[in-house]
């Protein structure tokens, strides 16, 4: 699709390649992605995304530093609208309307360890290469919306190492933590997460209800940020979302 990544179909699945070193984040990269996404989302029938990286050292290294601090005009573009519009590309790809994996081959640091945990699931590299949020290592505090992302995604004791103290999980960490389903030798990364993307490929062939469900795990009608108890729940069922039924 261009220099910065590209996209290709495995029979069900597609393969969306960062192909740019570190694969560290601008706008020019946002906006791609969600190209690409466009893409995927235009399939019909069962089908399943896979997101990988052709550096064998980095899945992707994070913001791109020497971008955001730079003047003038630059590849990686406006750098005015980038916090926003990262922000809604994460928010795209956690209510995906169909499965995603990260085949984590290398780093994943700061933006790139948020990418990595927009996916439902993640294959990470056995040997090498770590995932980390460093933002308090080099001063930058976590908003929010980062924060509530890493609250969710994370078992609760990896959740406060990670964010309060930058800690760098290897593979066999984050699998022993639960937030990586697979571990895989570094030529094996991808090739198992298409496999398994092609096991629950079939669910994303209803893309309504598949993306219902994310949004309403994710979502503002999120249930487990609810108030409610359980149990007054199922007894007002009636007064809660119900999903999208076929036709």
């Amino acid at each position: 699709m261009s220099e910065l990544l590209t996209l290709e179909q495995h029979g069900q699945v597609s393969v969306l390649t960062l192909n740019n070193g570190e694969n560290r984040w601008t706008t020019t990269m946002v906006r791609e992605l969600e190209k690409a996404l466009d893409e995927v989302q235009a399939t019909e029938g069962p089908h399943a995304l896979v997101t990988a990286s052709s550096d064998q050292k980095f899945f992707s290294n994070g913001l791109d530093l020497d971008w955001i601090t730079s003047k003038g005009e630059h590849p990686g573009g406006d750098r005015r609208v980038f916090g926003d519009e990262a922000m809604k590309v994460f928010s795209r790809l956690i209510t995906f309307p169909m499965p995603t994996i990260a085949a984590v081959n290398g780093h994943a640091f700061g933006a790139g360890f948020m990418w990595a945990l927009c996916h439902d699931q993640r294959v990470m590299r056995r040997d090498r290469g770590m995932m980390c949020a460093n933002e308090i290592e080099i001063g930058v505090p976590i908003p929010e919306p980062e924060l509530a992302l890493f609250h969710h995604k994370l078992p609760r004791h990896a959740f406060y190492e990670t964010v309060q103290f930058a800690k760098r999980w290897t593979g066999e960490e984050a699998f022993a933590s639960g937030f990586v389903q697979e571990l895989a030798d570094v030529d094996e990364v991808t090739e198992r997460a298409i496999h398994r993307a092609g096991e629950v490929a079939g669910l994303g062939a209803n893309r309504k209800l598949f993306g219902w469900q994310k949004e309403h795990i994710w979502g503002a009608e999120a249930a487990i940020n609810r108030s409610d108890g359980p149990a007054h729940m199922l007894a007002n069922n009636a007064d809660y979302p119900h999903p999208p039924r076929n036709p």
